[in-house]
């Protein structure tokens, strides 16, 4: 059995915390506080805006872990454009931030509401993870294909600029009400 450490319980660190249940294995909640770690992967379920904090707080206990960065680092305030270096993306970022953890890039094309279902329409929902550590990468594709959706990997890490470019599209389609928040993308055969 793994554990997972989500940091943040809303509607996607809910939805992830399901799923790692769902496929039998063990979730716990930390708040943004300095608290004990006890997940060999970690999922960063907040806003981008928020991980320089997380960092600073929990940088130390994270060294050895599987960090998950589920962010999508655009601009809030116009939803025009990503707030990262046009050829980095927040994951780099958070994976120089923090030397010692492996960091991937995950979920961020994905909405709460089809990781709880599942489904996308009628295809199984697929989460996209990009990162340099195949041994990680492996390990959060069993926990999660056991929850219930399709892992794919995405590539290295230096792929997260792309998932990054695609989890906005997605988001300022269901902005602009162009899609559903229960709608996103899948992978299909």
């Amino acid at each position: 059995m793994t554990t997972v450490s989500i940091i943040g319980n809303g509607n996607m660190g809910t939805a992830i915390g399901t799923l790692v249940t769902d496929g039998g294995n063990a979730v716990e909640f930390i708040g943004r506080e300095a608290a004990p770690i006890a997940g060999e992967i970690v999922v960063l379920a907040v806003p981008h805006p928020a991980l320089a904090d997380i960092v600073a707080v929990h940088g130390p206990a994270l060294a050895g872990k599987i960090v998950v960065d589920i962010t999508n680092p655009l601009d809030f305030a116009t939803f025009d454009s990503l707030v990262v270096d046009a050829d980095g993306s927040a994951a780099a970022d958070l994976a120089t931030a923090l030397p010692e953890s492996r960091v991937l890039k995950g979920f961020n094309t994905n909405f709460a509401a089809t990781l709880a279902a599942k489904r996308v329409g009628d295809a199984q929902t697929t989460v996209l993870v990009s990162g340099d550590d195949a041994d990680a990468k492996r390990l959060v594709t069993d926990v999660f294909t056991a929850g219930g959706v399709k892992v794919v990997d995405a590539g290295a890490l230096k792929r997260a600029r792309e998932l990054e470019a695609l989890g906005f599209l997605q988001l300022t389609l269901a902005v602009q009400e162009k899609t559903s928040w229960a709608g996103g993308f899948s992978l299909t055969a």
